[in-house]
């Protein structure tokens, strides 16, 4: 685990030395043990290292061909033991462990293709002097576990694993109004849209190649290419557990301490028992808890650690933990309402007290229609229309936080409505459904919230959580060989009988037993609701109804005074709204409000 940065400027203009040196820093949390980087005739690659595999021979970046190409990863390539060993067989010698020398010696080998033999999470950039013209391959894995930021303004692309840095290179933070639109409808920036003008995500599966006469971007994997296939359950079934089994297996490579993160829910649970299976020591489970038992799911989590035998560590968190929303937002560097981020973090900060490195069960939802919002939607009597309509009536009874008619009338003030004018979250949703008409209805909306909601929010989480203590997060659901079946699979498999996750439980429930696997889902989220009526109600009213949130001229004081008052008086549960508009308002304050000239 990295991260990595650089850029290529097609004029051949160099940035200066103490400009590689801020963009290095500013990637120090994701690689505190080493860093590296090599300049060539168009620009720069570099790379910040948290030693996880071959802590010695493991420094990046890694040359080759006199110089001329070099490499640099942020992630980790689970199956490089067996590419290392393919590439012995074909006479490539090797000189360490490391799997970033496998990237470089499959490179020379393949060309641009090599990445289409990776099992891991990573982004990455090569970049080849060889030849009449230098070149920089950018990478990003399959579903988008690890980011790729870039910024391109015709003449010098830049790079980076995080935002901060690309603005150590001068490039002024400046809201998107498009993607701050799209943020109050679905609750995250839907992805390759950043909040900031003109930066924006290489997408999951996503290659760029940028050389001095422009750039071609294409993608070397998609998830809309899956076609299903029909499948009984028991033959999916057993092909599922044996796909998950190895996904375990191979994400147990490494050379420092590990353990898992365990909420006690049937993801985190089922990744706990396989490792078990796999390891000859008790597996370091770690969890968090609330004194709501409405939100707190610690006797679960202790009860998948009597099951297996697992060294467990937990701690009970206060509305106090709200203090660290603008630290959480600051590592985040976009608005996301979902404040789960919070316990997130301080699960990371208790792991990485011990361990470098944890497995946790993100993806899975997305992959098996585990969110009520399926079953609610999907339901035996459910009517979808044509295309068109069905894309519509998802958004509005699924996705949406604010409803776009909501915003144009309500809450958007008279300038900022301008400002958006034309702008449709429901088109954008329409086009990504209209990619996929060989799935079923449930299959699509999953295709949805694996495209967006994944790379957008979800696994934003796990990558900057764990990366702001320096904790590597391994995801074994989102081992690309799990993601192909899932959406192989047609909606039967995954909502059966007014159940979630149909496939997934008949799969576990003899690793995990009936009590485990069949209890009602429980999301992992903070009650905040309740601590913006009690102990937080005058933070939230400082940030919402202050001169400086009204003079920003986004939004109707009178809207928002109502929805937050009403809130706080018990009236109506406003909590998805007012937590979202609080997190806007922090990072506003953390990214745009901030000197221009000072670190953001």
């Amino acid at each position: 685990m990295c991260g990595i940065y650089g850029y290529f400027d097609r004029s051949g203009a160099a940035l200066p030395d103490a400009t590689l040196a801020q963009m290095d820093r500013l990637l120090t949390h994701r690689g505190p043990d080493d860093s590296g980087h090599v300049r060539f005739s168009h620009g720069a690659i570099g790379n910040r290292r948290l030693s996880i595999i071959d802590i010695e021979g493991g420094h990046q970046p890694m040359t080759a061909a006199e110089g001329k190409v070099s490499v640099v990863q942020n992630g980790e390539i689970f199956n490089f033991v067996e590419l290392a060993e393919m590439l012995r067989r074909d006479g490539i010698a090797l000189r360490t462990r490391s799997d970033t020398e496998v990237l470089l010696a499959l490179y020379l080998r393949d060309g641009v293709d090599f990445v289409r033999h990776l099992n891991g999470m990573f982004a990455i950039a090569v970049h080849d002097g060889r030849g009449d013209r230098p070149v920089l391959h950018l990478y990003r894995d399959r579903m988008g576990v690890k980011p790729l930021y870039v910024h391109d303004d015709g003449t010098r692309l830049t790079f980076a694993s995080e935002i901060k840095p690309i603005f150590a290179t001068g490039v002024r933070p400046v809201a998107n109004r498009e993607a701050l639109h799209h943020f109050l409808v679905l609750n995250y920036v839907p992805p390759p849209l950043t909040a900031f003008d003109g930066i924006r995500h290489v997408p999951p599966g996503g290659r760029l190649s940028i050389s001095p006469t422009g750039m071609v971007e294409d993608r070397w994997w998609r998830l809309a290419d899956i076609q299903p296939q029909p499948m009984k359950l028991a033959d999916a079934s057993a092909e599922l557990l044996a796909l998950l089994d190895d996904a375990v297996r191979i994400r147990l490579r490494a050379d420092v301490p590990f353990g898992a993160f365990l909420s006690g829910g049937i993801d985190s649970s089922t990744v706990t028992g396989l490792m078990a299976m796999h390891m000859s020591r008790p597996v370091d489970t770690f969890s968090i808890g609330f004194e709501d038992q409405r939100f707190d799911e610690t006797r679960h989590a202790h009860a998948v650690s009597q099951r297996f035998g697992t060294n467990h560590r937990h701690e009970i968190v206060s509305p106090r933990m709200l203090g660290r929303w603008p630290d959480v937002l600051h590592h985040l560097e976009q608005p996301h309402g979902d404040v789960s981020f919070m316990p997130t973090l301080r699960v990371a900060e208790l792991a990485a007290a011990e361990t470098k490195m944890v497995l946790t069960g993100d993806g899975s939802d997305e992959l098996f229609a585990g969110y009520d919002k399926y079953l609610n939607f999907f339901g035996p009597s459910a009517t979808f229309g044509d295309d068109a309509t069905f894309a519509r009536t998802y958004t509005d009874s699924a996705l949406t936080l604010f409803p776009e008619t909501t915003l144009d009338a309500d809450l958007y003030a008279s300038g900022a409505a301008k400002a958006v004018a034309g702008l449709s979250t429901h088109d954008l949703i329409a086009g990504h459904l209209a990619d996929v008409p060989q799935f079923d209805h449930l299959t699509r909306a999953l295709y949805l919230d694996a495209l967006l909601l994944l790379p957008g929010n979800n696994l934003v989480k796990p990558d900057r959580m764990g990366m702001a203590v320096s904790l590597e997060a391994r995801t074994p659901f989102l081992d690309y060989r799990v993601v192909e079946l899932a959406f192989r699979m047609k909606a039967e498999l995954k909502l059966s009988e007014g159940r979630t996750k149909h496939i997934l439980k008949h799969t576990v429930r003899p690793l995990l037993g009936s009590a485990l696997t069949d209890r009602s889902k429980q999301m992992f989220t903070v009650p905040v609701g309740e601590w913006l009526k009690q102990d937080l109600a005058g933070h939230a009213r400082e940030m919402l109804l202050s001169d400086q949130f009204n003079d920003r001229g986004l939004f109707q004081p009178d809207t928002v005074r109502l929805l937050l008052e009403s809130h706080i008086q018990g009236s109506r549960n406003n909590t998805r709204e007012v937590r979202a508009l609080m997190a806007l308002e922090h990072w506003h304050r953390l990214f745009i409000d901030a000197d221009a000239d000072t670190d953001v």
